[in-house]
């Protein structure tokens, strides 16, 4: 009979917090076979993250973990330092959920693969870094050869995250353990990395640890299906029979808050009325200058969009297409170097650093990696309070009152004030960045994929209260995404990017139902479903859309 690659037994991890151990993962057991995905599913929290870093001994000073985890019949838990090692990163390798705070900023991501290599296998540095080339060739990171020499500063969030796989899959493992591998990515490229995970299952034999709250990517990967809440196993059972015939009535919760493309209500058309735009870009040209050997960058090129009062503009395009780059400009993090900008019919680009202070006044800004946009010498409640006290809104008492009507908003407890944004789990991290950038009840809401590091039952409630405050304060906002059913709740129009342009902008079920350009065409057909049966129909019909397109 085939043994399992990795089979976890009466598995615990608790963590020792102000003198009393709290308990992140109880009695988990589970089996990943050769060749099969498992997924593990459920509310951020819950202990998804904590119970696979534990796996191989990755976890912090405060933490223990007992039980047995056996990686092809070796206990890790109870061998040596040194055996660890040897198996972390070589049979066992890890895509982690942050590729920010994962990769090292002070190397290239060419040396870091090299790195990998090198520490496993006796290869020379010039064959690694022939390979390492072509696993960022693999990944679709563009221009190899130049990204090679890249910091991961320089990457997008979704190339940063590609490079990270490519580091994963550098010793072809036997056992990957991908927690959220696709949160950054856009739906194109994450078809992409799926279709890499699968090859990489079926020709090395590999079994596939998964954690990820996308539930189509469940549905287009998993084999069997673990279900966590609160730290427990709630249902434990092939994907056919957890998507299709779940007994817990928290499993059931979940499937319900998956958005599912084509099913949103329709969107009242905003009018402009003659009402001046938020935000206006005209002819907008962004690029990053030359810095060394890197020349200069064309980031966006003769943008043209307005967003009215009230209005919610869906932006989405693949990882490096631009949409990042828009959403800085708009608040003024980016100079244009053509065209004109435009918050509230103040022009960004002339405003003086007063004028400018004031102008972001009137806007808010959600960023795309919670885990470096906070301080993290600095606890929540100062986080989320610091807008507030800067702009002179409040202070003493008062602020204290507003940043806990802010964590009740994103539904986070009072008491995690006082936290510090390492004591959160990744999706709480974002809720703390949602609660600030509503502190000063901004005019217009730059929103950079706020829902990815969002569990699909959070990320539910928090469009419905997204919904809520837009309706009620009748704020304008540029969302940025690449889940497209997300998109689909909540823009008025949606904007799609490619290499820096907007090729296509409209109403959106204009987009969604009828679209023009053939990249928008391709963009919707990789849009996965959570649906075993009808995602692997969608997956053959895009591989045959991909096929007449050569």
């Amino acid at each position: 009979m085939t043994k399992p690659v990795l089979k976890v037994s009466n598995y615990n991890v608790d963590f020792w917090v102000d003198g009393v151990w709290y308990p992140a993962a109880i009695d988990m057991n589970y089996e990943v076979m050769p060749g099969k995905t498992l997924a593990i599913v459920g509310e951020s929290g819950s202990g998804k993250s904590s119970s696979s870093m534990g796996l191989m001994g990755l976890l912090a000073s405060n933490a223990r973990t007992s039980g047995t985890v056996e990686v092809q019949g070796v206990d890790m838990l109870s061998a040596s330092p040194a055996l660890v090692r040897k198996y972390r990163g070589k049979e066992v390798a890890y895509i982690f959920q942050e590729p920010m705070t994962a990769l090292n900023p002070v190397y290239t991501i060419g040396f870091q693969i090299v790195e990998t290599l090198r520490n496993h296998f006796p290869i020379s540095q010039k064959a690694a870094q022939v390979r390492a080339v072509e696993l960022i060739q693999m990944v679709d990171i563009p221009n190899p050869e130049a990204s090679f020499s890249k910091y991961p500063h320089q990457l997008s969030g979704g190339q940063k995250q590609r490079a990270m796989i490519a580091i994963a899959l550098a010793c072809d493992p036997a056992l990957l353990i991908a927690d959220e591998p696709t949160t950054a990515l856009d739906v194109t490229v994450q078809a992409e990395i799926l279709d890499l995970m699968r090859d990489l299952r079926h020709k090395l034999n590999s079994g596939i640890l998964l954690i990820t709250h996308d539930m189509g990517v469940v549905a287009d990967m998993a084999d069997d299906i673990l279900v966590m809440k609160d730290g427990e196993t709630v249902e434990y059972d092939s994907a056919d029979n957890i998507f299709n015939r779940p007994k817990h009535p928290y499993t059931k919760e979940l499937l319900k808050s998956v958005p599912r493309l084509g099913s949103a209500p329709s969107r009242p058309q905003i009018k402009s009325n003659g009402v001046e735009p938020v935000l206006s870009m005209t002819g907008v040209t962004i690029e990053y200058p030359k810095r060394g050997r890197v020349p200069a960058f064309t980031a966006a090129k003769d943008i043209n969009f307005d967003i009215f009062p009230g209005e919610i503009l869906g932006l989405v395009g693949e990882s490096g297409s631009g949409k990042t780059t828009i959403g800085r400009a708009a608040i003024g993090l980016l100079q244009a170097k053509e065209g004109s900008i435009k918050v509230v019919g103040k022009e960004i680009g002339k405003a003086t650093g007063k004028e400018l202070r004031d102008i972001r006044k009137h806007t808010g800004i959600v960023f795309q990696d919670p885990a470096s946009s906070l301080n993290p010498r600095l606890p929540i409640g100062e986080s989320i309070g610091e807008p507030l006290l800067l702009a002179g809104v409040a202070k003493g008492a008062e602020l204290d009152v507003l940043v806990e009507e802010l964590l009740d908003k994103v539904e986070l407890a009072r008491s995690y004030r006082n936290r510090y944004p390492h004591e959160l789990s990744g999706g709480q991290r974002q809720r703390v960045g949602i609660a600030r950038a509503l502190a000063l009840s901004p005019d217009i809401l730059i929103a950079d994929e706020p829902t990815s590091a969002l569990d699909v039952s959070i990320q539910a409630r928090f469009l419905d209260l997204l919904l809520d405050l837009q309706s009620q304060l009748k704020f304008a906002c540029l969302f940025i995404s690449h889940d497209i059913a997300v998109v689909e709740i909540l823009a008025h129009r949606i904007a799609v990017m490619q290499h820096g342009r907007l090729v296509e902008i409209g109403e959106r079920d204009e987009i969604l139902n009828n679209p023009k350009d053939p990249y928008t065409k391709a963009l919707l057909a990789a849009v996965p479903v959570p649906d075993p049966k009808e995602q692997k129909k969608r997956r053959e019909a895009r591989a045959k859309l991909l096929a007449a397109a050569k």
